[in-house]
């Protein structure tokens, strides 16, 4: 492994069937008020939302509901949640939901007592917390994108189309997560699907970037092939708690920062989706999906040899009488299979896109420099097209 590097994750993790009985343990770390965040009413439906109450009454703490939290978290939303937040000064932020939930509450966390507006501090300055930072706790119902574990907080702003994230220091990741396979099971398909994918390109952003024999990509490996593996025996059977609570473990690994360590990193991918996002509020896998396969064929011939591996080792093409890019072609036809089998968006025109936004769209895409080609901006265009 090429560098040097830190790794350092504070979150406390409790998996299983009854690890929302660890909620107890836990709120007596924290003061009395607690800020109740959570999306559309999905976890009032599920019960979820009544034992968590039950839990929180039964501590003793002062509940505040915070609910509403939508799919791509708005600034508007993340400027209420602040207002609650000053109001009833809260000691706890209580995500109970999906990725957009903890994300959104560690996006108030570290607004709260910031005397400046948090979307130009953070994310258009991509600036520090410098202020008192509000603890937040996660309770997932949803697997992808792994915010239970990470500093990570997208925030988007409709007015000017723009989707972005900023990954926090260690300071802002949840104190402890709450991860019950079982929670998920409610999920409707598309919402599981979207979920599985964001967590394979998750790994993929990491693994496609660097030329050395690296541990993390055998790890990656390791977890790009649970996910496949899981992912057929979920959609044939969403209550398959093996095969559910693999998803939900590989999401948490796919993005707690382990598999990046001695990686520069693409994330170019969620770049292009984020910004389509942006233009049409769609479902973040899926903006994912739409775009992945036109950009990884675009950098095949610059990242050749890991691709080769990629196909080799993840998706078990045979090398014999192929060249390698003959290879690397095979195995991104593979996964191509894989994402139709499961029901994934291949195109962003059927997210709402149009051939009109693209300039747009472009313009809204940030540029990195972490993976095979730093692209120019012809590129971004000419990729966007081939997603149409």
């Amino acid at each position: 492994m090429l560098g040097n590097f830190s790794y350092h994750n504070p979150t406390k993790l409790y998996f299983g069937e009854n690890a929302l009985d660890f909620l107890n343990e836990e709120l007596k770390n924290y003061g009395k008020n607690v800020q109740l965040i959570y999306g559309g009413g999905s976890v009032k439906k599920t019960g979820i939302y009544d034992s968590v109450v039950a839990i929180l009454k039964e501590n003793g703490k002062e509940i505040f509901d915070d609910g509403g939290v939508m799919p791509n978290p708005t600034v508007e939303k993340l400027r209420e949640g602040v207002r609650i937040a000053r109001e009833n000064k809260i000691d706890l932020l209580l995500a109970v939901g999906g990725g957009s939930c903890c994300d959104y509450a560690k996006a108030v966390s570290v607004s709260v007592h910031c005397d400046e507006d948090p979307w130009e501090k953070y994310y258009i300055r991509f600036e520090e917390p410098d202020c008192e930072i509000v603890p937040v706790g996660c309770i997932l119902t949803m697997a992808g994108t792994g915010s239970e574990m990470n500093g990570g907080a997208v925030i988007t702003n409709h007015g000017q189309k723009l989707k972005i994230g900023h990954v926090f220091s260690d300071d802002v990741m949840p104190k402890f997560s709450i991860l019950n396979p079982k929670f998920t099971f409610s999920l409707p398909k598309r919402q599981m699907v979207s979920g599985i994918y964001d967590i394979f390109n998750h790994i993929c952003e990491q693994y496609f970037s660097g030329d050395d024999d690296n541990t993390s990509d055998y790890l990656s490996e390791a977890l790009m092939k649970s996910v496949i593996h899981s992912s057929y025996r979920a959609i044939e059977d969403p209550e398959d708690y093996e095969a559910r609570s693999n998803i939900m473990w590989t999401a948490t690994w796919a993005l707690n920062t382990l598999i990046s360590r001695g990686k520069t990193t693409d994330w170019m991918v969620h770049m292009l989706g984020q910004a389509v996002g942006a233009y049409t509020d769609a479902t973040h896998g899926m903006t994912l999906a739409a775009v992945s396969l036109p950009y990884y064929r675009h950098i095949l011939p610059y990242g050749l040899k890991k691709f080769v591996r990629f196909a080799e080792e993840v998706w078990g093409v045979c090398p014999d009488g192929r060249s390698d890019e003959e290879i690397a072609s095979l195995g991104l036809e593979r996964m191509e299979q894989w994402m139709k089998d499961i029901g994934v968006t291949m195109n962003i025109t059927d997210l709402g896109a149009s051939e009109e936004m693209i300039e747009g769209i472009a313009d809204a895409t940030i540029i990195l420099d972490g993976g095979y080609k730093v692209l120019s901006r012809d590129e971004v265009v000419a990729i966007l097209k081939e997603s149409l």
